[in-house]
């Protein structure tokens, strides 16, 4: 299926297709076979310039700002339509440099092209409001856009992610540049070519792959950044966040999580381990919204762990391509991270029910589907973002435990809670620490709901009605509609 790849792949910049200043290439790899599929132009600091200046032309003319946002809308639905008319052709290079099956990445173009819908709908709803002074007086305010938005995109969805930053950033008539993974850049230059064909203005939206210590460092320090969108890993939301701090320019941060799902003694365990298999198998673990911790009644633990073993060694292992249920890590770099977990775990004194090993017999970079038990919450892999296949099973006695055992990380993005009580539910719903809580179904929800952490997992909101006030800044136009009156001294 490689060779219906195209092999070059390029970076897009003020409206139009280009290699690299340095004409320097990155090689993108098949995870399933470790095989060099493609290359892509790497982008560099004079690339990451010009697709800046380009963003600045386009925000400075004003032609996304001064149209009715009701066409912005049209636009928005016309990029939609591009995606999903390209969602085969997406599919194929997901499944190839990011190792998700052919339906994953179909569901991730079709899932793409809903977040420009659903933000096109949204773009003629961005109001201001009116504030009441006196007859003298009309206040109001105006939602303002921040002017240009660096956004840097995780590989695990990097389709999806790129999709829900640039739909809110046009939306609200922000421009963008985004810096695409340099591990699976190639689906998200569809975006590209979606907002190409459908007439989005030159230089609005950029695309652009380079390699994060360079081209991504390089971005966001950039004095022309008004705006930052990151998705990624605790230590290099620091990193930027310093370089935000030195131009005090605003971000949007979410930076995974160690999510927990508690499991009380009235819960529907078939309901459990189907929703815990999706909710840490999906895409191999590398989820930071995964349930990696199953925090459970000591009533039910043994029963519970037999039926998680069972359904993790029912999965077939292989390639996405061939439609298997776990597919691979993305890198051997990666592969070798969470097994490191996993031989830690076991000498902190965790017993592996199943797995715990890369599947060395197999190309690629296979990962066993695994679960811990004997897991105590001081334990690493009870407190650290593993990004695999790997779930640490906890017993508890008394709900209050539950909750310090679920609360006791320093992440807080999501949690969960399985019981038939609706008391129950709500109980721990309100004092579970996490942006979202999932109450019998692990990923219940969807583009309409806010998503974003607490704590270590970041701040801001991505998805839902929410995520437009991240990309806006609120104006205030204060008018003297009378004769007289000499202002009055504020601030």
């Amino acid at each position: 299926m490689a060779q219906e790849l195209k092999r070059r792949w390029q970076n897009y910049i003020d409206g139009g297709w280009r290699d690299g200043a340095d004409g320097d290439w990155i090689a993108v790899e098949n995870p399933a076979t470790g095989e060099t599929i493609a290359e892509i132009a790497r982008a560099g600091r004079a690339d990451v310039d010009a697709a800046l200046a380009a963003a600045r032309r386009a925000f400075d003319s004003r032609e996304l700002q001064d149209v009715r946002p009701v066409e912005r809308g049209q636009l928005m639905f016309r990029i939609a339509r591009e995606i999903e008319a390209m969602a085969d052709e997406i599919a194929l290079a997901e499944c190839l440099d990011n190792g998700k099956s052919l339906a994953g990445g179909r569901n991730e173009a079709l899932a793409a092209a809903r977040y420009f819908t659903y933000y096109g709908g949204l773009a003629d709803k961005v109001e201001g409001r009116m504030i009441p002074l006196g007859g003298n007086y009309v206040d109001y305010t105006i939602p303002a856009p921040f002017g240009v938005s660096a956004q840097i995109v995780p590989w695990n969805f990097p389709l999806q992610i790129a999709a829900r930053s640039i739909a809110c950033a046009l939306a609200t008539a922000n421009t963008v540049v985004v810096k695409t993974p340099e591990l699976s850049p190639l689906a998200c230059t569809f975006l590209a070519t979606a907002c190409e064909r459908a007439g989005v203005p030159k230089g609005a939206v950029n695309v652009i792959c380079g390699y994060g210590h360079d081209a991504g460092a390089y971005l966001v320090a950039h004095e022309e950044v008004d705006h930052i969108v990151f998705t990624g890993s605790v230590p290099t939301g620091r990193s930027i966040l310093k370089a935000a701090a030195e131009r005090i320019i605003p971000c949007v941060m979410e930076l995974g999580g160690k999510s927990a799902g508690i499991v009380f003694p009235d819960a529907d365990l078939e309901q459990t381990v189907a929703s815990t298999a999706a909710g840490i198998f999906s895409n191999a673990g590398q989820v930071c919204s995964a349930q990696s911790r199953l925090v459970v009644h000591r009533s039910v633990l043994d029963r519970l762990a037999e039926m998680l073993v069972a359904r993790a060694e029912s999965l077939s292992i292989g390639p996405g391509i061939d439609g298997h249920d776990l597919t691979p890590l993305i890198s051997a770099p990666q592969a070798a991270k969470v097994e490191g977990f996993c031989l830690g775990a076991e000498q902190q004194g965790a017993e592996a029910a199943t797995g715990g090993r890369r599947i060395e017999s197999m190309p690629g970079h296979f990962m066993q589907p695994s679960i811990y038990v004997g897991v105590s919450p001081e334990m690493t892999i009870a407190r650290e973002e593993v990004f695999g296949p790997v779930l640490a099973v906890i017993p508890f006695d008394e709900p209050e435990e539950a909750l310090a055992i679920a609360n006791g990380t320093d992440y807080g993005l999501c949690a969960g809670v399985y019981t038939r009580d609706l008391q129950t539910a709500h109980w721990a719903a309100n004092r579970l620490v996490a942006g979202q809580v999932f109450v019998n179904e692990w990923f219940a929800g969807g583009i309409e709901t806010p998503f974003g952490g607490t704590k270590r997992s970041g701040y801001g909101r991505e998805k839902g009605q929410e995520a437009l006030l991240n990309y806006v800044q609120s104006k205030n136009v204060g008018i003297r509609i009378a004769a007289g009156g000499g202002g009055r001294p504020g601030g």
